[in-house]
């Protein structure tokens, strides 16, 4: 059976006290790196404070309705009026496109992504349907209720260049981590060992209303109800461990940070088949891939 990763309070990434001080409504990770956790899901904020108008990136847009909450971080965090130099997407799962084409077309700011997610990104293909017979739990079996139509943002929709850079982001580079998507992508910044992983591994069961209500840190595989390759989950986590990273950001749970983090991942990557993929389900049986078109639907 599928099972998380229990890791110690202490390897938690942020400082709520801190937080509090600042009061723009973000959680700060690094000088330069926030994040805001909206009811389901989280979005990155990549800049220093007082950034300026096009001084700063956010990473995913949010559960449907959120474009308020980020807005007002946005502008409290880096300035009135201050813009996104762009948007840049881990993938393109309801949660972390909601608010997508409406904050692309007030903040007319570029989306990037990666080249096997824009039928997602472009209108023109939807999602393989969830399986709510995976991971047991509320947000399970909730799963067919998520809407897995695409969003449209085609005319200011470019794809990550194919050295692994990022050009909004300087000094971050992408790497391909499919498997809960197929243009699934994680960012890197060797710099400092800072890790943005969207749902490439969580740090929550989000399975589990639950733990997605309480937060324990954890280290967790990919949402399951949604995940469509589990080989290639799989290798893209023992990809990102390689990396040794010294933070971590996940599109579902706290940040994490430090050895006791590292441990966790290292017992992820290691065991994931045992401890991260099902028993049985729609996609255990039978994976949806970009290779054959069936990761692909009409929408």
């Amino acid at each position: 059976m599928a099972q998380q990763i229990p890791v110690s309070p202490q390897a938690r990434a942020d400082d709520p006290r801190a937080d509090a001080e600042r009061g723009d409504h973000t959680h700060a990770v690094a000088s330069d790196l926030a994040y805001r956790r909206l009811v389901l899901a989280n979005v990155v904020f990549v800049g220093e404070p007082d950034a300026g108008d096009r001084g700063w990136v956010l990473v995913d847009a949010g559960i449907p309705g959120s474009a308020p909450a980020i807005r007002d971080a946005a502008e409290a965090r880096f300035g009135r009026d201050a813009r996104p130099a762009a948007i840049v997407l881990t993938h393109g799962h309801f949660d972390h496109v909601g608010v997508l084409e409406d904050l692309a077309r007030d903040w007319d700011a570029p989306v990037f992504a990666h080249a096997l997610e824009r039928p997602y990104l472009d209108g023109s293909a939807s999602y393989p349907p969830p399986d709510p017979s995976v991971g047991g739990g509320l947000m399970a079996r909730l799963s067919p209720l998520y809407p897995t139509s695409p969003v449209d943002v085609s005319e200011r929709l470019q794809t990550f260049p194919a050295d692994g850079s990022v050009p909004p982001m300087p000094g971050w580079r992408w790497i391909h981590t499919p498997g809960h998507s197929p243009g699934h992508v994680s960012f890197w910044r060797e710099a400092d060992g800072s890790l943005i992983v969207g749902d490439a591994f969580v740090t929550t069961a989000q399975e589990s209303a639950y733990a997605v209500a309480t937060q324990a840190p954890e280290i967790h595989g990919p949402p399951m109800y949604l995940t469509t390759e589990w080989d290639a989950a799989a290798s893209s986590v023992r990809t990102l461990a390689v990396l040794k990273p010294e933070r971590v950001i996940a599109g579902h749970g706290r940040p994490l940070a430090g050895p006791d983090m590292r441990r966790g991942l290292d017992a992820l990557a290691r065991d994931f088949e045992r401890v991260a993929v099902p028993e049985s389900g729609r996609y255990v049986e039978k994976p949806a891939r970009a290779e054959d078109g069936s990761a692909y639907r009409a929408p």
